[in-house]
Order: C-alpha cells, then sequence, then structure tokens
C-alpha cells in the first residue's frame, strides 16, 4: 500500500509541475505583450477598415482593436508619463493605397492630432507578405512637444497571399523606445483582395499556443486519474488476495 501511495504522490507531483508550467508560460506571455500604463483603458473596441484601388475595387482589409502606448512629457503633470489610449473606430478616419508589392492603410483621428500608418509588403516569389513598417505621430494637449517615431524593419504579421492574417491573442509592436502599438483580434487582408471579404484565415503562433495549454493541462488531469484508479485496483487485488482462504 505504501508503494501505491508514493506511485500517487509522484504522478500528483508530476501533473502539477505541467499544469504550473503552463500557466507560467501563459502569464510570461502576457507580461511580454503588456506595457505599462498610466491607466488601463481596457481592451479596444474592434475597427473595420477597406481601402480600395483606384478602379474603385477592394485592395485592402483590416479588422482589429489598437492601443496606442506612448511615454511623454505632460503638461498637466510637469513630468514624464506612460499612457495607453485606445483608438475609437468611430472617431477614426481611413485611407490608404495598393500596390503591386506594397499597401497601406491610414488612420487618423481630428480630435486626438493622432496618424498611424502600417506598411505590407509582398514577395512575389515567395507569395509571402507581412507588416514591414508602422509610424505614428501624436500632437495631444497634455504633450509638451509632439510625438514621431517609425519602425521600417518590422516582420510581424506574416501571411499567404490570396489568405488573411488572423490573430485574437495581445501583440505589441515596437516603433522606439517610449512607443509601441497594441493590437487585439487582428485580422488583416493587404493583397490578393476578392471582394469585401477576408480569404481563408491563417493563424499565428500565440492563438495555437493558446489552444494548447488546456489540452496539455486536460490531458495531464485525464492521466492522473487513469493512473490512480489503476493503482487502487491493483492495491484493492492484492488485498483480497491476502485474505484467501487457505
Amino acid at each position: 500500500m505504501t508503494q501505491i501511495c508514493g506511485v500517487q504522490s509522484w504522478c500528483l507531483g508530476v501533473v502539477l509541475q505541467v499544469i504550473l508550467a503552463a500557466l507560467l508560460h501563459r502569464g510570461f506571455a502576457a507580461a511580454q505583450t503588456t506595457a505599462a500604463s498610466h491607466k488601463d483603458p481596457g481592451r479596444p473596441e474592434k475597427g473595420n477598415y477597406v481601402v480600395t484601388s483606384s478602379n474603385g475595387t477592394e485592395c485592402l482589409l483590416a479588422s482589429m482593436g489598437l492601443q496606442l502606448n506612448i511615454t511623454f512629457n505632460s503638461v498637466s503633470e510637469n513630468k514624464t508619463v506612460p499612457v495607453i489610449m485606445n483608438l475609437q473606430p468611430n472617431a477614426t478616419k481611413h485611407s490608404g493605397s495598393c500596390g503591386s508589392d506594397t499597401a497601406s492603410l491610414r488612420l487618423s483621428t481630428d480630435t486626438e492630432n493622432t496618424n498611424l500608418t502600417f506598411v505590407f509588403t509582398l514577395n512575389a516569389t515567395s507569395t509571402k507578405y507581412h507588416l514591414s513598417e508602422v509610424s505614428l505621430s501624436a500632437a495631444w494637449k497634455d504633450m509638451k512637444e509632439p510625438v514621431s517615431a517609425v519602425n521600417s524593419s518590422l516582420d510581424s504579421l506574416r501571411g499567404t497571399l490570396g489568405y488573411s492574417y488572423m490573430c485574437r491573442e495581445q501583440q505589441t509592436l515596437i516603433l522606439a523606445q517610449d512607443v509601441s502599438i497594441n493590437t487585439f483580434d487582428v485580422q488583416v487582408q493587404p493583397f490578393g483582395v476578392t471582394g469585401e471579404q477576408f480569404g481563408a484565415a491563417e493563424e499565428c503562433k500565440l492563438d495555437e499556443d493558446d489552444m494548447l495549454i488546456p489540452i496539455i493541462v486536460g490531458a495531464a488531469l485525464a492521466g492522473l486519474v487513469l493512473i490512480v484508479l489503476l493503482a487502487y485496483l491493483i492495491g484493492r487485488k492484492r488485498s483480497h488476495a491476502g485474505y484467501q482462504t487457505i
């Protein structure tokens, strides 16, 4: 019986380690994509944006929630402050352009004097596209001076021509030391658009990992239950065998 209890304790310890590792993985991933904020505005509302070509047909589709994460010199507080602001789709204007191997989406708000541009690049040989550049300029009322940043060496939101890229998890695009963009529930298709509907979605690795963790935890718990049940049945059989009549 002592041996059986030992097996059960060892199994429980292994399963707990698996669960703990899975939870730590999720927490670490969240920590990597969570920026410090003066006040957390919560998850942003998702906006839907369509760019049309010169002949009037749709050439870029985008659907996503956006947060602007900027550290700047505050007039009201007279110090440097980090602020996260959600981009409000109903107060955001959009435009853009499409070419054979580049496409852009420009978002702007009049009330907050903010301009945000996404540039996508297509590799015609591999038929793969990616987000290659993001630029941001902001002149908020509380800023002592306007903020401007650009990152033209990005390699994010990778997809295949004719397909859309999808990622439900939060991602962070770093533009500068004090400027970044948080994206949520992204689905984009900058090339190979036919009509107003997204092509079949290619999901990001973050979403795949997020689905894998519950599967691992569930399998570990199922394994623990099975081992404990087998150990109980073996122990019960041995117990009955010890009291057999001679």
